[in-house]
């Protein structure tokens, strides 16, 4: 069967009936994890509400009160799944987030009429495409796309955007000999009832599930972004089309305006103002490199110096780096224990423990426990990252006593 969202795509609310309810699971990404959620599963006599399919996600909206987490298909069945139970047999209101619907209407009607022009003008088949939070994207058959089909492309579409040209919808049998003439990547096997068309006057016919448009205007623009290497020589075009391509003009307004007040040149300038100061950046990093080498140089002879120095020795800087560590170590020699560390004081940071091996291997697991971080060690040798540098002088404590220890030969 045809669901309402599919018979009439601007449809917002509908009065239909609960069919069954059942327990069921759910998983879905939370904070970047998958994670099982426990609800029911909810067959309704019809749906304006789109289960996934065809390469474009499903709508949101309420059944009652009650949110819809996911619609998916089954069949001939859209299945909801919410977090409430609802009674067989109750008599339901679905509400669409229409903002979600519209978006995806757009994004989808555009695919169609990209895929259409891209083979029409230049021979380019689409063999698949996705709908993405913030841009699509339609894989071509075709190991590249030059810049000026690119842009002979985007004039194309927008052109028939600026027409006004019909998408209208047609349900025709399965045996219905003018399914031939539709384009097709073929039909789910566990396809019930009509098979639609999606027809663009003079331009496409091709058979879908997904909700559309009812003229091209409603598109309102199509930007070509760019294209990439896809799988297999072909090529990824990715796409916005209508309220993204304000929304995606709005925020490079938006950062124009900030580098503007950044850089203090004009928008013209940007690119080349960027480059100058990375360019100033490198040159300044690699003198403060050079500059922390004779840093640590100068920090491990003056210890070696010093009449007063023991078998042990400790500090701590906000900036450096492993190397920085590393050159300390190496000038001051494996007969004195030395402990380092760079970072935030009570933050993050990089540690080295170095000096005798069996007290380094002794010692090293404990700091790596005390400052709570990730690390190994051999030949005298144990550094790696603290999650927390807050235990430091614990640290120093425990290391300068075990050093007192090893003095005075009572161990």
């Amino acid at each position: 069967m045809a669901f309402q969202c599919q018979r009439d795509c601007f449809m917002k609310e509908f009065v239909t009936t609960v069919v069954s309810c059942c327990p069921a699971e759910h998983k879905q990404e939370v904070n970047g994890k998958k994670e099982t959620v426990k609800g029911f599963n909810v067959k309704l006599q019809d749906t304006i509400l789109f289960p996934e399919g065809g390469g474009q996600p499903d709508d949101h909206g309420l059944i009652g009160d009650v949110p819809v987490i996911k619609v998916t298909r089954h069949g001939a069945d859209a299945v909801h799944f919410v977090s409430s139970s609802l009674e067989v047999g109750q008599e339901v209101q679905l509400k669409l987030d229409w903002d979600r619907r519209f978006d995806h209407m757009q994004q989808h009607s555009g695919q169609h009429l990209i895929s259409a022009l891209a083979e029409t003008m230049f021979g380019f088949k689409t063999t698949s495409w996705e709908l993405g939070r913030q841009r699509s994207n339609i894989e071509l058959d075709t190991a590249s796309v030059t810049p000026a089909q690119l842009q002979a492309l985007e004039e194309a579409v927008n052109e028939k955007i600026r027409a006004h040209v019909p998408v209208t919808l047609q349900l025709l049998a399965l045996d219905d000999p003018a399914l031939e003439k539709a384009r097709s990547r073929g039909l789910p096997d566990d396809l019930a009832g009509p098979v639609r068309i999606i027809d663009i006057e003079g331009i496409d016919a091709n058979m879908c599930c997904g909700t559309h448009v009812s003229n091209l205007s409603q598109l309102q623009a199509i930007k070509l972004l760019s294209t990439e290497k896809g799988k297999k020589n072909k090529t990824n075009l990715i796409f916005l089309v209508g309220n993204r391509v304000l929304k995606y003009a709005e925020k490079c307004y938006s950062t124009e305006r900030s580098l503007v007040s950044l850089l203090k040149t004009g928008p013209d300038e940007h690119v080349e103002a960027v480059a100058k100061t990375q360019k100033c950046v490198k040159l300044l990093q690699k003198s403060n490199l050079g500059l922390l080498r004779d840093l640590a140089l100068l920090i491990a002879q003056n210890f070696k110096s010093s009449p007063q120095r023991g078998n042990f020795f400790t500090l701590h800087k906000k900036e450096g780096d492993n190397e920085f560590m590393n050159i300390i170590a190496n000038e001051i020699g494996p007969e004195t224990l030395v402990l380092l560390s760079v970072g935030e004081e009570k933050g993050p940071g990089l540690f080295l423990l170095a000096g005798p091996s069996d007290v380094v291997s002794e010692m090293g697991p404990r700091v790596l426990e005390m400052l709570e971080g990730k690390g190994a060690g051999k030949n005298g040798r144990f550094q790696g990252k603290a999650n927390s540098l807050a235990r430091l002088g614990e640290v120093e404590a425990v290391l300068q006593q075990r050093c007192q220890l090893l003095a005075s030969g009572e161990e």
